[in-house]
This record gives C-alpha cells, structure tokens and sequence, in this order.
C-alpha cells in the first residue's frame, strides 16, 4: 500500500527538480532583472596531470571541444535528464 504524498511532500519534490528556475527567480527578486536559466561555471576539482594532458592534446588533434564533452559525460552519468 503506498501512502499519499502530502502536500508538502509535493512542494519539496517540485521545489528540489526546480532549483534552477529558482535561482532565476531569486536574482530577479535581488536586481530586478531577469537572468540566464544556464550559466557556464569553472568548477574547481582535481585531476591527474598527465590524463589531463593526454586528453587535451587529443582534444586539440581531433578538434574536440574538452568542455562538451565533459559535460556530456555527466549528463550520461546523471541518465541523460540534463
């Protein structure tokens, strides 16, 4: 028997696969301006030097760019809903 979601239960659900449209609407509150729903960002994580080499150096030969394809990665990673 499953139980039935309250409505807070609900509202938390829409309100964490939201988060994005949320900051949208909280930067309006703040400056009264609209911003964009997708920022790029530069993430700040570590990696081994020489894979990291390797990896664009074989990005620039094939013409790839290495930031799309990173973030394809993680979008299969996350099952393709991004």
């Amino acid at each position: 028997m499953k139980k039935e979601q309250t409505f807070f239960d609900k509202a938390k659900k829409v309100i964490d696969e939201n988060q994005d449209m949320l900051a949208v609407f909280e930067e309006l509150d703040r400056t009264g301006k609209f911003r964009k729903r997708s920022y790029k960002i530069r993430p700040s994580f570590t990696i081994d030097e020489d894979l990291f080499i390797r990896y664009r150096n074989y990005c620039k030969k094939n013409g790839i760019s290495m930031s799309a394809r990173i973030e394809n990665f993680v979008r299969k990673e996350l099952g393709g809903k991004e």
